[in-house]
């Protein structure tokens, strides 16, 4: 179902979290606007908060714990604060009539940036610089040894949704070949002149200087690089991620890393968050890391918020709504 008809007043809940911390007045302005005429919006930041209001509500926007869900018998409609929703795939929810909408096709530019960037942390040295501080200029001429240009480098994309895509068009800008693929059909764009079935994953792997994780953790995708498919990798392929940790199996990355299979990994997510300071990823030269702030950007909240908003119109007029999650497949 992708549509949603509520005929009259709505009642509104909004969880704050972390890609939404609070509500100015213009943001409460715009949603009563969008909502229909005596609508009821509560805006609570904790999660007792919301437990405490749950039982009278129709739609929630931002996060939706377990014990919510059962709190709220009469939710109707959930717009997620996330771009990965797997964590509101739980049994109760998947297999409910409860309507989850949310960033599908938003936050693909700037996970981009941070997985250029990782990429470029790694192979022009800038992690190695800063980890280095002063002594860096000790260590000049084995950094220069070590300098990778991308021109002419092939580029593997495993996910060819909004992040995919946005990762693809940065690499055309700096001239390298990309490869793309996709658990289902997708058109090629955005400088990939075809996008592969899962089928020929190993063949992805095999060809690209450049692995990049831009999919999101399904049952499908979890542990998607592992033992096995390492050893299809490049010999001293760069693997980055910027979607879900789970998305790789964090054992056999350091073992690649290790032997030089994998010759370094650009990350912002990790096999578990936070990443335990005893973690082997953390002593690995060739390992450069964010702690998942790949997801912010100072205009997330505002689209949303606007997505949020245009949905809100369309529930009234019985129109598909934007953002949609199939939560079988779970994206």
């Amino acid at each position: 179902m992708s549509a949603l008809k509520l005929d009259g007043p709505m009642n509104i809940l909004v969880l704050l979290g972390l890609t939404l911390p609070e509500l100015s007045d213009p943001d409460m302005q715009q949603i009563r606007a969008a909502a229909a005429p005596g609508s009821r919006i509560r805006v609570v930041a904790r999660l007792d908060e919301a437990l405490e209001q749950a039982r009278d509500v129709d739609i929630i926007l931002g996060f939706l714990p377990q014990a919510l869900f059962h709190a709220a018998p009469g939710l109707r409609w959930v717009h997620a604060i996330a771009s990965g929703v797997d964590m509101f795939l739980y049994p109760a929810m998947r297999d409910s009539g409860v309507i989850l909408t949310g960033e599908k096709g938003l936050v693909g530019g700037h996970l981009a940036d941070t997985g250029f960037g990782l990429l470029l942390a790694l192979t022009r040295q800038i992690a190695t610089a800063i980890r280095l501080g002063s002594g860096s200029w000790d260590a000049r001429e084995a950094m220069r040894r070590k300098e990778i240009e991308l021109e002419g480098l092939t580029m593997g994309i495993v996910g060819f949704g909004g992040t995919g895509r946005a990762m693809a068009r940065r690499a055309t800008a700096f001239g390298m070949r990309v490869l793309a693929l996709d658990e289902w059909p997708v058109s090629p764009s955005d400088g990939v002149q075809e996008v592969w079935g899962r089928e020929r994953l190993a063949e992805l792997l095999g060809g690209s200087d450049v692995v990049v994780v831009c999919c999101p953790l399904t049952a499908q995708t979890r542990h998607l690089l592992n033992a096995t498919t390492f050893a299809q990798l490049k010999p001293g392929g760069l693997v980055i991620n910027v979607t879900r940790g789970e998305i790789i199996d964090g054992d056999a990355l350091v073992r690649a890393l290790r032997d030089g299979r994998c010759g370094g990994a650009g990350l912002d997510v990790a096999p578990q968050e936070p990443l335990p300071a005893e973690h082997p990823l953390w002593t690995l030269d060739n390992v450069v890391m964010t702690p998942h702030t790949a997801g912010a950007s100072q205009l997330r909240a505002p689209r949303n918020l606007a997505r949020f908003c245009d949905n809100l119109g369309r529930i009234q007029r019985g129109e598909p709504l934007l953002g949609l999650i199939d939560k079988q497949l779970g994206y």
